[in-house]
């Protein structure tokens, strides 16, 4: 049975994870952190096989996908990975509408009935014009099931978001998107996962090793 392997990667860190703000589909660049983690999964994958790799547009994952395709100990190797990162818009953030740009705590104490589907993890509950738990499941799987199909055989890279990460765990073990989250959704962190036409499977999940110890463990939010 022939299958596709993914490096599923979570962007870098931005100052507005470190304030606990929502991006959604804002276009928030990485900060100083952001880069250097982004320079170390760069380096880290740089001897693993890659055949293509994938990126939501916006710059905080575009940019950490460019780290990872130009890593120089990559170019160094001459394993062939190609130069240009594909941007892909189904790859985005969950859309949070009105509440992005918002703080964890504007939102608990301005919008206190939508905090509590929010934190409750409502299936169906969607800011308004933003995105509901439910819509977004169905936009990764049918996302990743359309690039890997393309890959089989092959390994791939899929750089994206918080959110994105979430739902491809749920999709690999079968949870409902209401259940409550017990895994990590670290920035840059590596996470391993194998396709074939019957669904995802997960092989290896919030590779940090890649980071000093010195700079303690990347944030983690599931909506930036």
């Amino acid at each position: 049975m022939q299958a596709t392997r993914i490096l599923a990667i979570r962007h870098g860190e931005t100052l507005w994870n470190v304030d606990t703000r929502i991006q959604g589909h804002l276009n928030i660049d990485l900060n100083e952190t952001g880069r250097w983690q982004a320079e170390r999964v760069g380096h880290a994958l740089a001897e693993e096989p890659i055949h293509a790799i994938y990126s939501s547009d916006l710059r905080r994952a575009f940019e950490t996908a460019q780290a990872i395709a130009n890593a120089p100990a990559r170019l160094a190797a001459r394993t062939h990975t190609p130069a240009q990162v594909t941007p892909h818009l189904q790859l985005r953030e969950r859309h949070f509408g009105h509440l992005q740009g918002k703080t964890w705590a504007e939102i608990e104490t301005q919008h206190a009935e939508e905090c509590k589907l929010w934190r409750g993890r409502d299936p169906h509950w969607a800011p308004s014009g933003g995105e509901s738990l439910t819509v977004l499941r169905e936009r990764i799987s049918h996302c990743v099931n359309e690039l890997a199909s393309q890959h089989l055989g092959e390994q791939i890279v899929l750089v994206a978001h918080g959110g994105v990460m979430d739902a491809l765990y749920r999709l690999a073990t079968n949870q409902s998107v209401e259940a409550p989250r017990t895994w990590h959704l670290g920035n840059a962190a590596i996470n391993r996962l194998l396709w074939t036409p019957q669904g995802l499977s997960l092989v290896g999940w919030g590779d940090v090793s890649h980071f000093d110890e010195a700079l303690g463990a990347p944030r983690d939010e599931t909506t930036t």
